[in-house]
């Protein structure tokens, strides 16, 4: 059996050649999903990177991603298969004047030509490397949930009309859930957990550095601090590390070289999108060591 990594040194090497920085935790455990043939579920705060995380496998792995979205209200039809109902009728209609009995019909519209497949079944009847991104996991049902538990522990689905699909290559699988409801330990059981939290402050600086063209070393370490000093304080919804970025983009477009209140208060609407947590924030940050007053 031929495994995608090395070591846990060329993960984090060749993801950080794919702009994301991780550390020695991350990349552990995505080198032994590798090895053990096992899905990672990463938890964490929205806005941390889990997503990411999985872009950035599938790039250096060179494999496609094939992502699927959670939502309340996910079902199989969506997730997993369903058949062409309109394409089925037609041949029915099609072969009623003919000599056929419904035993030849049945088998023939229940085949491959009459399925529709979705992410799931696409990821394990995929020919070439795939990584499935499971996106979001704990905002389907618990019914939903259990849809995933066959694929996740023998990389197969069960089809009644056509039996037992088996995956041709098992796929890197990432689920991402933000923590808004415990999921079940069955599905925890299957997997590998990572923990994915907010950055310190020197891994946000080099992920501004990476990703914020023609920043400089100051302003991304001044960035990084205050937004080290927002995600201390009580709020609705604490800046992620993507609203980071967009700050950090707004601020170099604005010729901002040193951030004082005035530029953090004009600005802070790109980091908070609650009113509450701006203001509260604009009050906290007036005497906080990260900004220049």
């Amino acid at each position: 059996m031929s495994y995608r990594f090395e070591d846990v040194a060329s993960v984090k090497a060749d993801l950080e050649k794919v702009d994301y920085l991780s550390d020695e935790g991350i990349a552990g455990v995505v080198y032994l999903a590798d090895r053990l043939q096992k899905p990672i579920l990463v938890e964490g705060p929205a806005g941390t990177g889990k997503t990411e995380l999985a872009k950035s496998v599938a790039k250096i792995c060179n494999a496609r991603l094939i992502r699927l979205q959670c939502y309340e209200g996910l079902d199989e039809a969506k997730a997993l298969y369903e058949w062409n109902y309109k394409k089925q009728l037609l041949r029915i209609q099609t072969e009623r004047g003919d000599d056929h009995d419904w035993a030849d019909i049945s088998d023939d519209i229940f085949s491959d030509e009459f399925l529709l497949t979705r992410p799931l079944l696409e990821a394990i009847t995929a020919d070439e490397p795939v990584v499935l991104l499971i996106d979001e996991v704990d905002r389907v049902e618990v019914e939903t949930e259990a849809l995933l538990l066959e694929i996740l522990s023998d990389y197969q689905v069960s089809i009644p009309e056509l039996g037992t699909i088996e995956a041709k290559q098992i796929p890197l699988v990432f689920l991402t859930s933000n923590n808004t409801r415990e999921l079940s330990e069955a599905l925890k059981r299957r997997c590998l957990y990572l923990h994915v939290d907010y950055p310190d402050i020197d891994r946000e600086k080099q992920i501004v550095l990476t990703k914020v063209p023609d920043i400089t070393e100051n302003l991304a370490d001044q960035v990084a601090r205050v937004v080290r000093s927002i995600r201390q304080i009580e709020l609705k919804k604490h800046p992620s590390v993507s609203e980071t970025l967009d700050w950090a983009k707004t601020l170099v477009l604005l010729g901002v070289e040193k951030i004082d209140e005035k530029t953090a208060t004009d600005t802070i609407n790109i980091l908070l999108k609650y009113q509450s947590d701006i203001t509260k924030a604009v009050k906290e940050l007036s005497t906080a060591d990260g900004v220049t007053v």
